[in-house]
């Protein structure tokens, strides 16, 4: 096990980075520093902006118990990022398995829910809810809703400040490959200046993992659709106190307006969009991968189907706006695995690097506790069965990646490859 007085590099400063500085530094580890492109919360990274859903609802037991965990930290610690508006889990069509068996877990667990065999009672329930509901059915589970993602990351990013975490950014920030002498990672070379040494580097790096680092027979990358409509205050009072809902069919969920700014968010939980680049870390590979040099959110950039289908998730969630013209969007970068799994492992063949990556999509809504499941981990004191879930296993010869379907919590269109065309407008 690291000593208490190593230096550590966490390369990362999103939810997986940042809740890991903070656990490592409360229990005693005294040089950690924290490097990534932009400042916390990083306008790119899948950890921000205005609201990610925040649920117990999982199939898998072991994710369900966590998120029951983190839940307790967000109606206590994150209160005032938490808005417990319920979430509505719907399918358009007579039954749909995951629902089925996370509602079975989320009992088994001695949680709660209401069945919705007719999901027009919703609008009995919430009288503000303006979506065609008719033939969808589901279930509700009042625990659960939205936090505000950005100001959760700020105050993550403010505690480890507070607590001696030093957070780099800017060029000297902006990891460009990792230092190597034989089979040990020593530091990280990055995009302005000398090399930064340490004794341990952690690799949070999201979707830019396989940038750095030969993951993509565990982990690969794609845009996922995020679309955002500006209301009048009186439009968005028209809306209050309606739950997160998502389309289980398509993938697509919708947020009540934020409270403050009145921004209707939509998006998609789906397979997403690749970007085809080629890297020569590690070789020379061809891997999918947002930018590195540049804002991914800048553009506000989408396919035309993307935004196609997300016309079509607000024309039944929301007719009234369905025409709306959008005040921003943009492609939300995943890091995918094939189960849906985090990666949370030391390297089986690097000495000096840990990995804490493959959010798969829900890494956020851990953000109370995931520091401490990434801390038992970097410090082997997890349990034998975590620790092989989250395993990275070596690469195999020959590999060239393997399907990264998640956990069965997506919907929507396969996975497409963007177009030269479409790459240029990113």
């Amino acid at each position: 096990m690291p000593s208490k007085s190593d230096s550590i590099l966490i390369v990362g400063a999103g939810v997986f980075g940042l809740s890991t500085a903070l656990e490592l530094k409360q229990r005693g580890y005294t040089n950690i520093t924290v490097l990534d492109r932009y400042a916390p919360p990083a306008v790119d990274g899948s950890s921000v902006d205005i609201s990610r859903i925040i649920r117990i609802d999982y199939v898998d037991p072991v994710y369900c118990q966590m998120a029951r965990e983190a839940y307790q930290g967000w109606t206590s610690e994150y209160k005032d990022q938490y808005f417990e508006s319920g979430f509505a889990l719907l399918s358009e069509t007579p039954k749909n398995d995951w629902i089925e068996n996370s509602k079975a877990t989320v009992l088994a667990s001695g949680g709660t829910v209401e069945d919705l065999k007719d999901a027009t009672q919703l609008l009995k329930l919430y009288p503000n809810i303006q979506s065609d509901l008719s033939g969808m059915n589901g279930y509700l589970n009042r625990r659960g809703g939205w936090a505000d993602a950005a100001g959760s990351i700020q105050k993550l990013a403010s505690r480890c400040s507070v607590e001696g975490v030093s957070i780099l950014t800017g060029p000297r920030g902006s990891v460009v490959s990792l230092r190597k002498e034989g089979s040990r990672v020593v530091g990280v070379n990055v995009a302005s200046g000398d090399s930064i040494l340490a004794s341990q580097v952690i690799l949070s790096t999201g979707a830019w993992t396989n940038r750095l680092l030969n993951v993509a027979h565990a982990a690969s990358s794609s845009g996922q659709p995020v679309g955002f409509i500006q209301l009048t205050p009186e439009e968005a009072r028209s809306m209050e106190k309606t739950p997160v809902m998502i389309n289980m069919t398509n993938g697509v969920f919708i947020f009540p307006p934020t409270p403050g700014s009145n921004i209707l968010k939509i998006a998609r939980h789906g397979y997403g969009y690749a970007n085809k680049v080629t890297v020569q870390n590690d070789g020379t590979r061809t891997i999918s991968s947002p930018k590195f040099e540049t804002s991914n959110s800048q553009t506000g950039y989408l396919p035309d189907d993307a935004d196609e289908d997300l016309r079509k998730g607000l024309q039944r969630f929301c007719p009234r706006f369905a025409d709306r013209p959008w005040s921003f969007r943009r492609l939300c970068w995943y890091t995918n695995t094939p189960k849906g799994d985090f990666i949370i492992d030391h390297h089986p063949t690097m000495e000096g690097l840990f990995v804490a990556t493959g959010g798969a999509g829900h890494g956020f809504k851990f953000l109370p506790v995931l520091g401490k499941y990434i801390a038992d981990c970097f410090e082997n004191k997890a349990s034998k069965e975590l620790r092989k879930k989250w395993r990275l296993e070596p690469v195999p010869s020959g590999s060239t990646g393997h399907p990264m379907k998640g956990d069965g919590s997506r919907a929507g269109p396969p996975l497409r490859n963007l177009t030269q065309v479409e790459k240029a407008m990113l």
